[in-house]
């Protein structure tokens, strides 16, 4: 008997990273899951390998999704209540990055960051919500440490995870006595193609990260700890050492922290901080 058996998950950004894992991880506690992604490539490919992996097809559904766009948005949930019946999680992972200074960075850049990852969360959840308080669900929101303290050289995105934030921490007042569960959950640095697909100053996606991947966190390691987090109903998870530390001295010594962060920062290879 798996953890999630006879529950409904549906995860946004489930082609690959920790949507992925997250999806292989729900699945492995019984669940069904709905998998969303915009690449209807990729999202076929996760789709097959769930299907196949001594798991019930019937247990899977994917549904090309641009969590930018609000009907987008609203079809998945259809797809998801039509095929399942109820919804017990969702997990609005979508999302991407950026890497530039804000003085040198087009506008659309930003403005593409809060429409991905800000109004990705706010229209699934929007549509999802109804169906979450019937079953008493889980509304998660992966942010990052970037939502707990802004990042420089990351100005769309930090402000899109703050917003993130701040919209899951109202909703879960505004529920307090309806059974619903509101999770913000930072992962902090992981072992994900967020960084590859990171937004230049110009729009166009950096191709290379730099960072060395191996040594974070994996997203397996990551995905298992939330489904975790979403068993025992916790409302706020922070992983990794580094993302603990920053949102506790950013509490007591926020200046020694902005210091920090940009020395920590420019030391990334073609930073430019520099």
């Amino acid at each position: 008997m798996g953890k999630f058996d006879g529950k409904v998950v549906v995860i946004t950004g489930a082609s690959s990273g920790i949507g992925l894992a997250s999806a292989r991880a729900f699945a492995a506690e019984g669940a069904s899951v709905v998998l969303a992604a915009r690449s209807a490539d990729k999202l076929k490919q996760a789709f097959c390998e769930l299907s196949h992996k001594g798991q019930e097809a019937g247990r899977f559904i994917a549904v090309p999704t641009d969590v930018q766009k609000e009907d987008n948005c609203k079809r998945l949930i259809e797809a998801a209540v039509e095929k399942f019946g109820k919804i017990d999680v969702l997990v609005n992972n979508a999302g991407i990055s950026m890497r530039a200074m804000f003085r040198d960075l087009d506008l659309i850049v930003l403005k593409r960051l809060m429409d991905v990852n800000f109004w990705g969360t706010v229209y699934c959840t929007k549509y999802a919500l109804p169906y979450l308080l019937k079953s008493k669900g889980t509304v998660v929101g992966v942010i990052s440490i970037a939502g707990f303290k802004g990042l420089p050289a990351r100005t769309g995105y930090s402000a899109s995870k703050f917003a993130i934030y701040g919209f899951l921490d109202t909703l879960r007042i505004e529920h307090l006595r309806d059974g619903l569960n509101v999770l913000v959950f930072a992962p902090g640095f992981t072992a994900s193609n967020v960084r590859f697909a990171a937004l230049t100053a110009d729009g166009t996606p950096q191709g290379e990260t730099p960072r060395d991947e191996a040594g974070m966190m994996s997203a397996e390691t990551v995905a298992i700890k939330m489904v975790h987090a979403v068993y025992k109903r916790k409302s706020q998870v922070v992983l990794t050492p580094i993302g603990k530390l920053t949102v506790f001295l950013n509490k007591i010594c926020p200046r020694l922290v902005d210091r920090l962060e940009y020395k920590y920062m420019s030391r990334e290879p073609n930073s430019p901080l520099k």
